[in-house]
């Protein structure tokens, strides 16, 4: 099951993928990680999920990540006595706390903490922006807004606040019950939506404790104000592009998705991209050329994973999407200018340890000898991590004795990560990464291979020391 392609696929679970021979298909086109989204999603459904894909993953030898999506505080207007109505362009409409029905001058907004924050001249966003307003007049119980882009507005249709500041956690009450059902079946990623600040990454990672990563995504304009203090405190990133694309004008989307995948990048942490890849495939057994292309960019930049919505966990043909989405990854990723492209990204280290000088020496030493693969002896996967940040041409062969952490690596660019027991000796840390490179088909007798890993052994964050090595002699000893 050892992919050719280096970018991971994240395919979410749905009404369409309910199936575990339906799931065990999808891992055999091409996914990595399945998504689970808290929003459609209820505690037996996620039990039954996680089941399905440990299963799979025992019958098929091969870790299989689970990305626990959490919903996030979701803002509604309430509802109208008529059940809708049609605000002109002009129109000076309010928004206040009065909790009778709505009319074609007011309507409700039962969040006071917005009400509380909202500013002259913030932006307020109505059903993914369809409805849009700026405000001219505030009080802590009420806020006129003149309509800027005319539209309907009905019952309890969400609001966007691309210009505010909401003085409130992105966990909500329902997050915090999905989360500890997340953790109790043991899944290796969580998702928080909604992110406005660090502080929001902080306190899910207080709550994880380390069973969980965390996964930062990007959708509001704030967290973009914040880029690099939230990458620092995230163990990944999602440009979640929907939202993203509701509060900050389309044009910027494309231009932002790169700033954060290189950003995030530079400081060593996965990114995901997300939302509407491949859309029409929801429907259609064939991608536009657009959204071919859409994903190859994707690809092109050197993203960790690329992912699919509703495309798997609605639409007519998953298997198709996630297929399809493997062929393009394939193909990118052998064009003439695709090494190029991902060459020229590398940055300097903001702050460099020995762990990382290894790690671009593992790069350097691959690509100067050609070496059929890096293994990587990892205990908290540190260590693949580092060397993927690196995108060398070698594949990575990561060698774990945790379980969770081969899990873990699933959503990492490049990595291909096997469960063993720790290495317990020089001897043994070689002869045995020699013997999965062979076992793994990453080379045959005669290639060289290099070896990273840290003494000593079993000590997170030690990496340390680098071999070079030729497959298939005696114990497959260092050669230089």
């Amino acid at each position: 099951m050892r992919r050719s392609r280096r970018v991971k696929i994240i395919a979410t679970l749905g009404p369409a993928t309910v199936d575990k021979a339906v799931i065990a298909g999808l891992v055999r086109a091409g996914a990595d990680v399945f998504r689970i989204n808290m929003s459609h999603t209820d505690h037996a459904g996620l039990a039954s999920y996680v089941r399905m894909i440990r299963e799979i993953e025992n019958d098929m030898s091969r870790p299989i990540a689970v990305l626990v999506d959490l919903q996030g505080p979701k803002l509604r207007i309430g509802a109208f006595e008529e059940g809708s109505v049609h605000v002109r362009k002009g129109d000076v409409f309010v928004f206040d706390s009065d909790p009778k029905p709505g009319d074609a001058t007011r309507v409700r907004l039962p969040h006071p903490e917005i009400l509380a924050a909202l500013k002259v001249n913030d932006s307020i966003l109505i059903d993914d922006g369809r409805v849009r307003l700026h405000v001219v007049e505030t009080t802590p119980e009420r806020a006129h807004a003149v309509v800027d882009v005319a539209g309907r507005l009905s019952n309890r249709k969400g609001v966007s606040l691309p210009d505010t500041e909401i003085p409130i956690t992105s966990m909500t009450n329902k997050d915090r019950a999905d989360l500890d059902a997340a953790l109790k079946e043991g899944v290796d990623w969580v998702a928080i939506s909604f992110v406005q600040r660090p502080e929001d990454v902080i306190e899910v990672k207080q709550i994880t404790q380390g069973r969980a990563l965390v996964m930062a995504k990007i959708e509001k304009p704030q967290a973009i104000s914040r880029l690099e203090d939230v990458i620092e405190v995230s163990d990944a990133l999602m440009v979640a592009r929907g939202d993203l694309g509701v509060e900050v004008p389309l044009e910027r989307v494309p231009g932002l998705q790169k700033r954060i995948n290189r950003s995030a990048r530079r400081l060593g942490k996965p990114v995901v991209i997300a939302t509407q890849m491949l859309e029409s495939m929801i429907l259609s057994p064939l991608p536009t050329r657009a959204e071919v292309s859409d994903v190859a960019t994707a690809v092109f930049e050197g993203a960790d994973a690329v992912m699919l919505s509703a495309e798997s966990a609605a639409g007519q043909y998953p298997h198709e999407a996630v297929s399809t989405m493997s062929r393009i990854a394939e193909e990118v990723e052998t064009d003439a200018i695709y090494r190029s492209i991902i060459n020229a990204q590398r940055g300097e280290l903001p702050n460099p340890t020995s762990a990382d000088a290894i790690a671009v020496a593992a790069r350097d030493v691959a690509q100067t000898l050609h070496s059929k693969a890096i293994i990587a002896w990892t205990s908290s996967g540190s260590t693949a991590l580092r060397i993927a940040r690196e995108r060398p041409q070698s594949p990575i062969l990561a060698l774990t004795p945790k379980r969770d952490t081969a899990r873990r690596l699933a959503l990492v660019w490049g990595v291909h990560a096997l469960q063993t027991r720790d290495a317990t000796d020089i001897e043994d840390m070689v002869g045995r990464a020699c013997e999965y490179s062979e076992s793994e088909g990453f080379g045959v007798v005669g290639d060289r291979v290099i070896i990273v890993a840290g003494m000593p052994f079993g000590t997170p964050g030690a990496t340390n020391m680098i071999r070079i090595a030729h497959l298939g002699e005696q114990g497959c000893p260092p050669k230089d």
